[in-house]
């Protein structure tokens, strides 16, 4: 049960990140892609979600959402980016959910 609950509170932040970030493509449409800005190299890079949460094993790192979107430290190229693999607290109650969200190269200055 804790395991469904799990599986569905992550479906649920997905989805939200997805609809909270969309934005209009360079051809007018909308891109169903979250947009994440990289503190460290003022860039901004597309990201696919996946629809599996991960177990909380191993290196990950914390994605933030922000009043101007998604935003973390580090992306490709940095030494500490973990090829996507994000910690978020969605409701600042000290849970963290765990999930693959790879950023696509390259980056832009411009969301």
């Amino acid at each position: 049960m804790r395991r469904l609950l799990a599986l569905a509170a992550f479906l649920i932040v997905a989805s939200s990140v997805v609809v909270a970030t969309a934005r209009v493509g360079r051809g007018g449409g909308p891109l169903d892609r979250p947009v994440v800005f990289v503190t460290s190299q003022g860039l901004y890079y597309d990201s696919i979600v996946t629809a599996d949460p991960l177990p909380a094993v191993g290196p990950f790192q914390l994605l933030e959402m922000e009043p101007m979107g998604l935003q973390t430290q580090y992306g490709p190229g940095d030494r500490l980016y973990y090829g996507g693999r994000w910690m978020e607290d969605i409701d600042g109650d000290g849970e963290f959910h765990y999930f693959l969200c790879p950023l696509l190269g390259p980056g832009r200055e411009e969301p």
